[in-house]
């Protein structure tokens, strides 16, 4: 009973997972199908254009990434479609804020002027922790005597 149980459970979900990507996959198609020209989209190796010519007799679209170098794609290559960030007020305003702060920096600053300088790398670690021990060594003498 209780394996009856698990393979129905089994079953139930296989038949969930394939019709979302039934769906996913009817919908991809369906973009690819209408595509018009003007439209930007991405192919499914990463490139970036706009689809300046369809041909559907020989299923392909011709996508020009940049100004006068059009490439010729299967229309199946097209992964999907790009959408053009629209600027608002609010971005213009986080671009005046971040002037105000670039400002504000150059004039006052959080560093002391006897801030240590720390180095990038590891090649003085071990000068470091010698110099440290021996001090320690030095301040125990000088406690003893």
């Amino acid at each position: 009973m209780e394996m009856l149980i698990l393979v129905a459970i089994l079953l139930v979900a296989m038949f969930f997972m394939s019709s979302r990507t039934r769906k996913q996959q009817r919908a991809a198609a369906e973009f690819r199908n209408n595509l018009t020209v003007g439209t930007k989209v991405m192919t499914a190796s990463g490139m970036i254009g706009t689809v300046v010519d369809v041909d559907d007799a020989n299923d392909q679209v011709t996508i020009e990434s940049f100004p006068g170098s059009p490439t010729t794609w299967l229309r199946a290559a097209i992964s999907k479609n790009i959408e053009e960030p629209v600027a608002d007020d609010a971005d213009t305003d986080d671009a005046a804020d971040e002037s105000d702060v670039t400002a504000e920096s150059e004039t006052a600053s959080t560093i002391s002027p006897d801030a240590k300088d720390v180095p990038d790398d590891l090649s003085d670690l071990d000068t470091a922790q010698r110099e440290y021990r021996e001090q320690q060594r030095r301040d125990a003498d000088a406690d003893g005597k």
